[in-house]
This record gives structure tokens, sequence and C-alpha cells, in this order.
């Protein structure tokens, strides 16, 4: 059982989370839910703690962001896009329960204080930025830290955010 409360943007996903592991959940409707939805959220936060689990597209960045910038300390869990594609559809709904298993294992919170543990030049220096193979090397390095997929921007402010260390983003560079 997960104490956390994960906030997911579906019904659909809500199945196959449950299909997944035993957790309270609550479903978004997509990014214009309304107001009492983030209400719910606010109060589940302060009761249990929230975990974020919204579908690897524009969208659900999008509600991911809208949430924990009225919800502060939530934790995130990021699901790879290969791993939720299904049909040329994208969402939670399409993963195995192994593969929602290993997102909610690899949780993140997110830092209230400014961190600046990385600097784009770590990146360019790991071939991270500027290079043919950037993308993908930011796509498996993500994976592995549980950090989700990002343009080098994003990525930079995720490795900052969500408190990867610097021997963790060295252990990841090995294994890609």
């Amino acid at each position: 059982m997960i104490k956390e409360i994960i906030v997911v943007e579906g019904k659909d996903d809500v199945t196959a989370v449950k299909r997944a592991v035993d957790a309270e959940l609550i479903t978004t409707g997509g990014f214009g839910f309304p107001k009492g939805v983030m209400e719910r959220i606010k109060s589940a936060q302060k009761r249990k703690g929230v975990i974020i689990f919204t579908d690897p597209d524009f969208a659900g960045e999008k509600i991911r962001k809208k949430i924990a910038a009225e919800v502060p300390g939530c934790k995130h869990a990021f699901l790879p896009r290969e791993e939720a594609k299904k049909d040329g559809d994208i969402g939670i709904e399409n993963a195995t329960p192994k593969s929602i298993i290993a997102a909610l294992e690899r949780v993140r919170t997110e830092s209230t204080e400014k961190r600046e543990e990385f600097k784009q030049v770590d990146l360019i220096r790991n071939g991270l930025i500027g290079n043919e193979d950037a993308s993908i090397r930011r796509d498996e390095l993500g994976k592995i830290l549980g950090i989700g997929y990002g343009n080098a921007k994003q990525f930079l402010n995720r490795l900052n955010n969500y408190g990867v260390t610097r021997e963790e983003f060295v252990q990841a560079l090995d294994r890609i």
C-alpha cells in the first residue's frame, strides 16, 4: 500500500495504477480541472502527501506544473514515454503494471529551496546538450534517475529541483 495519494489525469489511469499498486487516487479529469479538485489535492497533501503521476506528454506536464505551483512539497513520478505508448496514444493507462511500479519506486520530491548543484556546463561536458544524440542521452538518464524526459533547460531544472546528487548523476551516466 502506497501511503501517499496519487494524482492522475483520468479514470483509465486510475484503473491502470490500481492494477499495479494498492493506493488511493485523485483524478484531475484533464487540464481544465475544476477548483474543487485542486482543493482535494491540497487536502490530500496535508493528510497523507501527494504523488503527481501525469501522462508523459505536453498536457500532462502542464497539469504537473499547475499542481506543483499550487501545492508545494508534492512528490513526482515519471513514466518514460515509450512505456506509455499504445497505438499512437500516450498515457499512464497504456503502461504495464511493472512500468507503473518502477515509476512509483523512483519518486522524487521537488525541492522548495533554490538549488544549483548542476549547471549548463555539466550538461555540455556529458553530451546532454550540443550533440546529435543529446536528447537520447537525456531521455536515458531521465529514466535512470526517475526525473523523466525534458529539453535541456527542463532537464537542468529537474536535476536541481528533484534533489539529484552529483554521485547519482555520475553513476547514472556510467549506465548509459
